[in-house]
């Protein structure tokens, strides 16, 4: 009978996720050799300091020596679970440039620097994968660029912020303002002590530059997506939401237009009706259009340990069929198109607008007037509740491009009859 080979492999971190990677192997020696007709261990663990006591951990297998994996010729996945830019930028490439094949659940990284990465791992004939870079647990990256490769992509929708979710969701289910929703976030270590990645929308603005650039073959970076956070929505604004059959998620939005790219984060209101309604507390979910497809929807855990170590264990398991078969190297950038990125101005939304202003004759006609002289047409209007001697109004646009809309919110905002612009929001139109 011949020997089972074995697939050696060093961990770069031990934090959350690598504890989730090293977790998911132990649980998998027992049907490894049947899945892939060889066997992965782990070899190494690279961490800050190895005489820290790490409960469940082999502490033969720490250092805090990066020479060591480099130049040990056994190792042929290095799994980077460390985060950040630096040092994992130069392990990464060095790791390649080495001919070990890479796995990373590096957002911040590839968002910035994937093209680099990939064209690396191109011309040493490396695999390098990411599949828990963008939704944690659920498979994104291998539908885009593999499953759904026959299709020409042209809308891709995400939640993919649990954070953000579940604050959104308290509000919506709990009527809890903001502030108090963050605050049991915090408490249930959902959000971080500083949560501005989270609730000013970075860190899905890097998923979604990430998901852009697979899914329309031209690099999209962090800086081209055009972000907005929660931290301004109301109570308010999610009972409007409700009374209009809404709901008000932090939706990634990437489309690929005949002009070009569109790519942003927003608090958007969406029809209850859509998949993505449903999608609650610190679940994420993306759907995607497809020319041939049509419609489909990726949903589950974001986050977490063992989540997002399943997506990591995933690739690694690819890659040691890969290196089995020798067929490594395969699939790299996908990026062959240079599509322009749309400014934020140009981009085409439905708005939902709340303000407050003086309640007297004239004041509608006024700010009509305003929006009929920049090209915006009011698809609904809600006069409600009062403040004294202030009226508050809602707003709902037609389709329109944002430097039109802006340029009326300005002019708005100068009226001595307005008192107030309460909220800006963005409506999700299928």
């Amino acid at each position: 009978m011949e020997e089972l080979r074995i697939i050696r492999l060093a961990l770069l971190g031990i934090g959350t996720v690598g504890g989730g990677v090293y977790e998911i192997l132990k649980r998998q020696q027992g049907e490894m050799a049947r899945k892939l007709g060889v066997t992965v261990e782990v070899a190494k663990i690279l961490v800050h300091n190895k005489n820290k006591k790490r409960d469940g951990i082999d502490a033969s297998l720490l250092t805090d020596n990066w020479k060591e994996i480099l130049e040990d010729d056994s190792i042929q996945i290095v799994v980077e679970v460390m985060g950040g830019i630096e040092p994992a930028r130069t392990c990464i490439l060095e790791a390649l440039r080495a001919g070990k094949h890479v796995v990373t659940a590096n957002k911040d990284l590839l968002a910035d620097y994937g093209r680099e990465l990939l064209d690396t791992a191109r011309e040493h004939n490396c695999d390098l994968l990411f599949e828990a870079a963008v939704a944690g647990g659920i498979p994104i990256i291998r539908p885009l660029k593999q499953c759904l490769a026959g299709n020409h992509m042209t809308e891709i929708l995400g939640i993919v912020n649990g954070t953000t979710n579940y604050i959104l969701t308290k509000m919506t289910a709990e009527g809890m303002e903001y502030r108090e929703a963050l605050a049991k976030a915090t408490e249930l270590g959902y959000a971080e002590a500083d949560p501005a990645a989270d609730v000013e929308g970075y860190d899905a603005g890097r998923k979604m530059a990430i998901m852009a650039s697979i899914a329309f073959h031209s690099r999209v970076t962090f800086s081209d997506v055009y972000t907005e956070g929660i931290t301004g929505i109301t109570s308010a604004d999610i009972a409007y939401a409700r009374e209009l059959g809404c709901v008000i998620k932090l939706l990634g939005v990437a489309s690929n237009t005949e002009e070009g790219i569109e790519v942003g984060v927003y608090p958007m209101l969406i029809s209850t009706s859509h998949p993505l309604a449903s999608v609650n507390d610190v679940f994420n979910a993306v759907f995607v259009h497809g020319d041939a497809v049509d419609d489909a929807m990726f949903m589950g855990r974001g986050a977490g340990a063992l989540p997002t170590g399943s997506a990591v264990v995933g690739d690694i398991f690819d890659i040691a069929r890969n290196i089995r078969a020798g067929a490594t190297g395969r699939i790299h950038c996908t990026c062959y198109k240079e599509l322009p990125i749309k400014a934020v101005g140009d981009m085409r939304h439905k708005y939902f607008l709340r303000l407050w202003a003086e309640d007297k004759p004239g004041v509608l006609s006024s700010i009509a007037s305003v929006f009929g002289s920049n090209g915006v047409s009011i698809a609904q209007m809600i006069q409600r509740n009062k403040r004294g001697d202030l009226a508050e109004l809602v707003f709902i646009t037609d389709r329109v491009q944002g430097r039109h809309f802006q340029d009326s919110l300005t002019i708005l905002e100068g009226l001595s009859v307005i008192k107030e612009i309460a909220s800006v929001l963005r409506v999700h139109s299928a």
